[in-house]
């Protein structure tokens, strides 16, 4: 009984931005619990080449999801080949990227912060999930079932620690932006209120707030983020897993409008 709460066997998920670090174990995950698993992102080949590896019945498919059009060509091949989408992951997120490293701190300061990054992360992050949400959510409401899944972050949850990004010698070599945080919060408060709109539909709607994964950070990041840890490190890439896997199968089917964080402490203190 416990293991079939947590089977996907027979259920196809949709994994948006795929490609990156997080997305990539939300592909296996899902495999490995017997999903056929679209795998979503910009670079189709590399969708493909990712597909292959999985231990299920998977494709790789070529998505901007702030594109109505190329999320309904998705939408479209999907049921063309499975049939249905039963689990969405929202996933695909924009991060800041400073092309200069050296003026990362004066460009990433909040009286600094270019308009055009703020468009590009609100775009990425928050219609992303919108547009993904409309399209394939619409088709579960219809068919009554379906489990979507937004990836949120601490950052939605609690103000950004901007210390940690600081070097032992006092120098801050950049600020965590303003938008990231203002569009994971919106990616929570969007949970909420497709959970309620949706509920009497059968479709559940929750997000998960990780916390920061160990990704080749400088040493001294890595530090001043496990001190601020009760868990007392970073969160290794396979430790959503469970997460995943609880959000998206029948284990967690009176759950919706939750957010979901697994963080290793870091939002408690």
């Amino acid at each position: 009984m416990m293991k079939e709460m947590f089977s996907l066997y027979g259920r196809t998920a949709v994994v948006t931005g795929a490609l990156g670090l997080l997305g990539r174990e939300h592909c296996r995950c899902l495999a490995e619990a017997g999903a056929n698993v679209v795998v979503a992102d910009l670079d189709e080949s590399a969708c493909c080449a990712l597909s292959a590896t999985l231990p299920s019945r998977s494709c790789g498919l070529a998505l901007d999801v702030t594109n109505q059009e190329s999320v309904q060509t998705l939408h479209s091949e999907v049921l063309q080949r499975f049939g249905s989408a039963d689990i969405l992951i929202n996933n695909a997120a924009a991060n800041d990227m400073f092309e200069n490293p050296s003026l990362a701190a004066e460009q990433s300061r909040f009286e600094n912060y270019p308009i055009e990054m703020w468009r590009k992360m609100m775009d990425v992050n928050v219609t992303g999930m919108f547009i993904c949400s409309q399209v394939i959510g619409s088709a579960m409401a219809r068919r009554g079932a379906g489990s979507i899944i937004n990836i949120a972050s601490t950052y939605g949850v609690v103000a950004p620690d901007q210390s940690i990004y600081c070097t032992p010698d006092g120098e801050q070599q950049f600020f965590k932006s303003p938008s990231y945080p203002a569009s994971k919060g919106a990616v929570i408060t969007f949970t909420k209120y497709l959970a309620s709109y949706w509920g009497h539909a059968g479709v559940r709607v929750n997000a998960l707030s990780p916390g920061g994964v160990e990704n080749g950070q400088q040493e001294f990041f890595k530090e001043n983020y496990a001190r601020k840890t009760p868990l007392g490190r970073m969160a290794c890439r396979t430790d959503y897993h469970g997460a995943i896997l609880f959000l998206a199968s029948d284990a967690s089917c009176y759950m919706t409008g939750a957010n979901l964080i697994v963080d290793g402490g870091w939002t408690i203190i």
